[in-house]
């Protein structure tokens, strides 16, 4: 090497986080994609897989994708959820750049793009806006709770419950998130409003599930709606 020449950079380390809960019939197929996808960009990378309050196969599943890896972690809770999961991955991640995302909608080609745009702007927030939903009903659904969200904080994004999201280490308040449930997205939007955090939204068509069921029902619907204006007035009070 010639004397006083510049060393190049390491590349940024990249961490995945994903919820897994009931998916040990198509875990290993995603987990197998996102690590081609991942090895093809100009990125260092860990994938945490977070398996939460599962009753199947799942942790087994992880524990054969983790054995021999060095990139891939398993962290077990007893305990489901989508926020509790998601905060208990992003608390152990040593990346540069951290990422989460429901592994049953996100294809390999919609992690490596979304992650292409975070190398290309790694300042800022980086998340989906997924454009189609897969019946009138949940689109329906999805357009009263990104309504009802826009008007209670002020929003700019249209989906709030959009995944991959992808955020640098720096913005540091975004690791601080106390959601255990679905209303972790909620929180991290308004967080981002607070905090003035750039966000980029990233229009995706994709609408069919790599495996599992939806866990989505009236029900959970309901508890989304009134959860939001909880946070509301949680955060009018905190005042």
């Amino acid at each position: 090497m010639r004397e006083g020449r510049d060393l190049q950079p390491k590349p940024p380390l990249v961490s995945l986080v994903l919820p897994v809960h009931n998916q040990g019939d198509h875990i290993g197929a995603i987990v197998e994609s996102y690590l081609a996808g991942l090895a093809m960009l100009p990125l260092r990378y860990e994938l945490i897989l977070v398996v939460n309050g599962s009753r199947d196969g799942s942790l087994e599943r992880c524990r054969e994708l983790e054995a021999g890896r060095d990139e891939v972690r398993v962290i077990e809770l007893d305990e489901r959820g989508w926020g509790r999961s998601v905060r208990a991955g992003l608390a152990s991640a040593q990346g540069d750049l951290l990422c989460f995302t429901n592994s049953a909608r996100t294809t390999r080609e919609i992690l490596t793009l979304m992650l292409a745009y975070a190398l290309a702007y790694p300042e800022v927030v980086l998340k989906a806006n997924r454009r189609i939903r897969e019946s009138r009903r949940r689109r329906i659904g999805s357009l009263l709770y990104n309504i009802e969200c826009r008007a209670l904080f002020d929003l700019s994004a249209w989906d709030i419950n959009g995944t991959p999201k992808i955020f640098p280490r720096s913005f540091d308040a975004l690791l601080s998130l106390s959601r255990d449930d679905d209303l972790l997205d909620c929180e991290f939007n308004v967080v981002c409003r607070r905090q003035g955090y750039p966000m980029i939204e990233v229009p995706i068509l994709a609408t069919e599930r790599q495996g599992g069921r939806s866990t989505t029902n009236l029900s959970s619907a309901l508890r989304m709606y009134l959860g939001a204006w909880s946070i509301w007035r949680e955060t009018r009070e905190a005042r």
